[in-house]
């Protein structure tokens, strides 16, 4: 059984081998693409996963996010942790 993946301030998350973010024509819309499964991210999550390059940690997409947006950072960080740990379950998400 694989090891779960946990997500903290210090992890440096990215899409692991498979898992592709494309613009999907037909759609018109953003995809998360894994094996056999397909993801639509809403706004929110499109923009924590734009900044999932395997160089920046989730702290530092955080302070991106909350700097971006003017919002409060401790809020963005429970989201932002959230989002990828649940991707990261679903095998969709490195760390």
């Amino acid at each position: 059984m694989k090891e779960r993946v946990v997500i903290t301030a210090a992890s440096v998350p990215s899409l692991p081998r498979g898992v592709k973010l494309r613009f999907d024509k037909a759609r018109d819309a953003w995809v998360l693409l894994g094996p056999e499964r397909v993801f639509s991210p809403d706004p929110i999550a499109l923009e924590i996963l734009k900044r999932c390059d395997g160089a920046a940690t989730v702290e530092v997409i955080v302070d991106d996010l909350a700097a971006t947006f003017q919002a409060e950072r401790a809020v963005i960080e429970r989201d932002v942790t959230a989002l990828l740990q649940e991707l990261a379950d679903k095998g969709v998400m490195a760390g």
